[in-house]
């Protein structure tokens, strides 16, 4: 989302930079909202800038629709469809134009003070909007503007849905969309700020140059490249200075650490880095991580000296769900060994340790078995009333969530969500009773199998909620790992003696990033990390993690094996390639230590977002999402070429690699 006009001007300027300088380029701004936009784009080429006014012709007693847009020179233009849908009679639509005519006459007086328009005879204008709808009014300047004769028509807006843009790819020389938000609900929707412009500040707008030396102060001598460049602080490997961490972090009680790819082995390795920091030097007691509840805390259980396990490659056993790299991994691996070490240590010392646990919903299955094997250990009858109801999942023949999912969805099979929560309840009404028999152990342990049924009810409800709306599952996962995240912070509280229990989460950046700061936050999707700064706010810190180019872990396809692959330079217009464009290679950027890097930050720009699955071949449309990186995070490590993460398992197919595809020509 854009902060207001003028900053969307910015950001289209940057798109628009071919025509920087140009003595042949005028830009024309849609009155009114159009033309803070324009003003900006203009003084940021260094070409002159007018109004162009156009305006809606709306249907009689329903005027939010237009019929049609009226144009400077007198050009009409009408929508046909809503003329006889709306059974808009000739007398009709003669009556609105005359009206909205003798308006078009008086804003052009009031703008423009008897000064006759720009010439654009044989020019190149870029007629620029603050978003499209319809495109009635747009469609109207283009047909009045063609009287004019120009050279070439450029639009430029900041937001409009993909077909509107492409509708008019077709009419015009260039079509220049900096965000076409899905679905496209309204122009206003991609603003916090689109307050309507009035005449005044029009008129306010026309009178000032665009051009010469007080338009040069206007973008300053520096490029956004070299703004940041200024302001970073060197990360070797990605990890930052102490000092700078200390600067970042705080005294925040929970610290979220993304990554740009699940398959970056520096991402993993840095983070792994800072997270030993967090733990020995800050206090965290638990890493809190995008993995599966029961997998997860069965390395809690080694970590903390329990358990069967003897080695970190056995703790690690319990990851057999793809993408199963994600955490049998080498870096990963390691870091296991490095906590029970850590933790042997402070046992003998009689400190607290440092655990670890996950945060995800895809253990349907796993964590019934966890709830009905703790209850067989400490009360047999309340197992058996949980067999039966949980034996109502045995109705799908696959053992999986989706299986299940995709049956209760569409009718095929029963609806288990009645049992789910009659076992959650059972459960939370029985803890207390459970943890009192034997200690904090058994607390722990109840907590476990608590957290197991309320994944069992949340992963009920997801699975369902898969074969309706995308952004609906997904908001139901980060609110499942968003409410693990608050129980689990709840329940180290309690067996805190002075200070309060701090955790570091590990996942995508996807996750962690703040979705208001994107687009995808204007489609109503939730992150982790916002409910977390919406929950605990200063309290909070989301830390995300960027690359330009090199090589990861990833497949093909879901289920697929692990492959290496290598990942293209980031394309223009993105976060990764300003991040590129500084020349250094390792480095971290906040306006917390550096208040000059908040304007190149505060941009939307695109932001690639690699998952389990790489598909370079679709890059753009699989990969790229717009993103205010300001907003997103409170601060970004970014390490301009990495490489792939490692797993446990190496195939003869990661060991190969692959040959880098030709780039562009690949699409």
């Amino acid at each position: 989302m854009f902060r207001d006009r003028r900053e969307a001007g910015r950001i289209l300027a940057d798109l628009l930079g071919a025509y920087r300088g140009r003595t042949d380029v005028v830009v024309l701004g849609l009155a009114r909202g159009g033309v803070p936009v324009a003003w900006e784009v203009a003084a940021a080429l260094g070409v002159p800038m007018d109004a162009f006014i156009v305006r809606k012709l709306g249907a009689p007693g329903h005027e939010e629709f237009a019929m049609g847009a009226l144009a400077s020179g007198g050009r009409v233009v009408v929508n046909d469809d809503i003329l006889r849908a709306l059974r808009i009679s000739p007398q009709q639509l003669r009556d609105v134009a005359e009206r909205e005519g003798r308006e078009l006459i008086r804003r052009e007086a009031a703008y423009r003070g008897g000064r006759p328009p720009v010439d654009v005879a044989g020019k190149t204008v870029i007629l620029v909007d603050d978003g499209l709808a319809t495109g009635a009014s747009m469609l109207a300047a283009v047909q009045a503007l063609r009287e004019a004769e120009p050279a070439e028509i450029v639009i430029a807006v900041p937001a409009a849905p993909e077909s509107t843009c492409r509708e008019f790819a077709g009419l015009v020389d260039d079509v220049v969309c900096a965000t076409m938000p899905t679905p496209f609900l309204a122009v206003g929707e991609s603003f916090w700020d689109f307050k309507q412009v009035s005449d005044d500040e029009v008129r306010d707008y026309l009178a000032t140059s665009t051009m010469g030396a007080a338009t040069a102060t206007i973008r300053t001598e520096e490029t956004p490249a070299a703004v940041v460049n200024r302001g970073a602080v060197d990360a070797p490997a990605g990890i930052p200075p102490t000092e700078a961490l200390e600067e970042i972090i705080g005294d925040a009680r929970i610290v979220l650490i993304g990554e740009s790819s699940h398959g970056t082995h520096e991402f993993y390795e840095a983070r792994a880095a800072i997270t030993k920091w967090l733990i020995q030097e800050k206090g965290f007691c638990a890493v809190a991580a995008e993995a599966d509840w029961p997998d997860a805390y069965r390395v809690n259980r080694y970590v903390r000296g329990l358990g069967d396990d003897t080695t970190p490659d056995e703790a690690l056993s319990g990851f057999t769900r793809f993408p199963a790299w994600m955490w049998r991994n080498v870096v990963v691996r390691d870091f296991v060994d490095w906590l029970h070490t850590h933790n042997r240590r402070r046992r003998q010392d009689g400190q607290r340790q440092a655990g670890f646990y996950g945060l995800d919903l895809y253990s349907l299955h796993r964590s019934m078995q966890e709830v009905i094997g703790y209850l067989d250990n400490v009360d047999p009858r309340a197992a058996a009333r949980a067999r039966a109801r949980y034996a109502c999942f045995d109705h799908t023949s696959a053992d999986d969530g989706q299986a299940y999912g995709f049956a209760a969805a569409f009718g095929a099979g029963l609806s288990c969500e009645r049992q789910a929560i009659e076992q959650l309840v059972e459960m939370q009404r029985n803890a207390m009773d459970y943890a009192r028999r034997d200690g904090l152990l058994a607390e722990d342990e109840v907590f476990y199998a608590q957290q197991n049924a309320q994944t069992v009810r949340d992963a009920e409800v997801y699975y369902r909620a898969m074969f309706g709306g995308r952004v609906t599952s997904w908001n139901l996962r980060d609110q499942h790992m968003a409410q693990t995240l608050h129980a689990l912070l709840a329940h180290l509280d309690r067996h805190r003696e002075a200070e309060p229990a701090r955790i570091v989460v590990w996942a995508h950046n996807s996750h962690v990033g703040d979705a208001r700061a994107t687009e995808v936050g204007a489609d109503g999707q939730l992150t982790l990390g916002q409910l977390a700064r919406e929950h605990y706010g200063e309290d909070t810190r989301l830390i995300g993690f960027t690359t330009y180019q090199g090589t990861v872990t990833a497949a093909s396809e879901w289920g697929g094996i692990a492959e290496r692959k290598s990942v293209r330079p980031a394309l223009n217009g993105s976060v990764e390639e300003l991040f590129h464009e500084t020349g250094r290679a390792e480095f971290l950027v906040s306006a917390a230590i550096s208040h000059a890097v908040r304007e190149p930050l505060d941009g939307v720009r695109l932001g690639r977002a690699i998952g389990v699955i790489y598909q370079p071949a679709t890059e753009r449309q699989s990969h790229y999402y717009h993103v205010r990186p300001g907003d997103q995070f409170d601060a970004i490590i970014h390490i301009d070429s990495t490489r792939a993460l490692e797993p446990l398992e190496v195939t003869s197919t990661w060991s190969k690699g692959e040959t880098p595809e030709t780039y562009p020509t690949g699409l």
